[in-house]
């Protein structure tokens, strides 16, 4: 009654399942270090911010280096949102496109506040003036289609995975 063949369950796994799981932990490691070195980049365009918003206080400069400082203030908010997007991907192994999406939102967004804050220098200037406000609609009609899309991500998850779950039962 002894068979000297193994069971189903004892039998080995082909190598490309090895390499998958090699390949999958592989990815887990480059993603954490991508994370890691996005925080740190944060971390010290935060700090070279707060020092030049101190000096700028300081000095009173303000008026001066407030574009600047809030330029680097949302690079740092762009650059945690692409920390975010990577733990996503670590943590699901998946790629999803709303956090991209909000990272482009913010990143127009923050092209056009520089734009128009440093609009007045450029108003005696007629033919560059006529070029920032081209920039400034492209900018205003790319973060419209990426607000919408990102709406229409949402509406769709909500909507078909409530039909899901209802067929499901």
């Amino acid at each position: 009654m002894n068979d000297d063949k193994p069971s189903e369950g004892a039998r080995q796994k082909p190598w490309t399942s090895h390499a998958a799981k090699v390949l999958g932990t592989s990815e887990s490691v480059v993603l954490v270090l991508i994370a890691v070195a996005l925080v740190f980049v944060a971390v010290l365009l935060l700090y070279s911010s707060l020092y030049d918003l101190n000096e700028a206080v300081h000095h009173g400069e303000i008026e001066n280096k407030a574009i600047q400082i809030l330029n680097t203030v949302l690079l740092v908010m762009m650059t945690m949102e692409i920390v975010y997007t990577v733990a996503i991907s670590l943590e699901s192994h998946t790629l999803n496109a709303e956090p991209f999406m909000i990272i482009g939102v913010i990143a127009a967004i923050r092209r056009m506040l520089v734009i128009t804050a440093t609009s007045t220098q450029l108003e005696a200037q007629t033919g560059q003036f006529h070029n920032m406000l081209l920039e400034l609609g492209l900018l205003a009609a790319t973060v419209v289609a990426l607000a919408t899309a990102i709406w229409i991500l949402r509406y769709s998850a909500q909507r078909y995975v409530k039909v899901k779950q209802v067929e499901n039962r």
